[in-house]
């Protein structure tokens, strides 16, 4: 409560809505329901375009990504920070965010590669600069959250131990995040992450406004129940991304969408549900088709 207090004591405008009571992690989100859901797609979905050398039949950039958006008539894209130039510079960025204005697409989200479960200390600073340096990046472009990891872990500690450091690490990068106007999303990706009760055990011990949970709806791949697990960790969530399958004891099989949807709603959250596809199938050919159930699924 200290460290609320403080950010709201020495708030700007650009802070304001962070400091409201209900906005700290340790608990649910007081939400009415059914939640109020904004159709994305995340850059991800287009890895295979987006990774292809510029001379292939089919490359993309991040600018084709929010035309392929505006065309699908979504209102929002999730930019990937994979898919950025190595160096990005603030005209990039400028031009970037033009772009998306002009074609109707808001940034939904950002995403970001890092590890907050090293036991070396250097590489756990290394990776908190580069989570600044996103914030920055992402602030500008007026994406509200970021997702990020947890870690893989180790075999050198007990598990409660790697918890708990991870927890600090997220809640000294959400000192910086809630500065800038942003949250960051703890994303349910495997390692000490793989279960819900662990990955909730870091987030309710993050004292910040700026936490939540990135709700990934197919990567609860030990459990036995993914669905429980997901409604388990809706009511935390901040950014929610679908995948079209689910594992079931260790077998991979199509997500029951409409189910997924209706977890998201119930639990009351609100914004942005951005597909993730990672299935066989050309993407430019599949997902139109998964837009549009989720379109229909979102609907009021």
């Amino acid at each position: 409560m200290q460290r609320r207090s403080f950010l709201c004591g020495s708030a700007t405008l650009t802070l304001s809505s962070f400091c409201s009571p209900i906005a700290k992690a340790i608990d649910p989100f007081p939400r009415s329901s059914p939640g109020k859901l904004k159709l994305s797609l995340a850059a991800y979905s287009m890895r295979k375009y987006l990774t292809a050398k510029e001379d292939a039949k089919q490359s993309m950039d991040l600018f084709g990504f929010v035309d392929f958006c505006s065309e699908q008539g979504l209102p929002g894209g999730e930019l990937t920070s994979y898919y950025f130039p190595e160096k990005v510079t603030m005209q990039y960025l400028l031009k970037l965010k033009r772009h998306c204005h002009l074609r109707g697409v808001s940034v939904s989200g950002g995403a970001i590669r890092n590890d907050f479960c090293s036991l070396e200390r250097s590489r756990v600073e290394t990776d908190i600069a580069h989570t600044k340096q996103w914030v920055d990046h992402y602030a500008l472009l007026g994406a509200p959250a970021i997702r990020i990891f947890a870690g893989k872990g180790n075999g050198q500690e007990k598990l409660g131990d790697t918890l708990k450091r991870c927890s600090q690490v997220c809640e000294e990068a959400c000192g910086y995040a809630a500065k800038k106007g942003v949250m960051l999303a703890l994303e349910n990706h495997g390692g000490v992450t793989a279960l819900a009760d662990d990955l909730l055990t870091i987030v309710k011990a993050v004292d910040s406004p700026a936490f939540g949970v990135n709700f990934d709806s197919g990567n609860f791949r030990s459990s036995e129940d993914p669905y429980a697990e997901l409604a388990q960790i809706a009511p935390y969530a901040i950014n929610a991304q679908i995948k079209t399958d689910v594992t079931l004891n260790g077998k991979k099989q199509e997500a029951d969408l409409e189910r997924i949807i209706r977890i998201l709603k119930d639990s009351g959250y609100s914004g942005w549900v951005a597909l993730e596809y990672e299935g066989k199938e050309e993407p430019l050919k599949a997902i139109p088709g998964y837009l549009q159930q989720l379109k229909e699924l979102i609907s009021p």
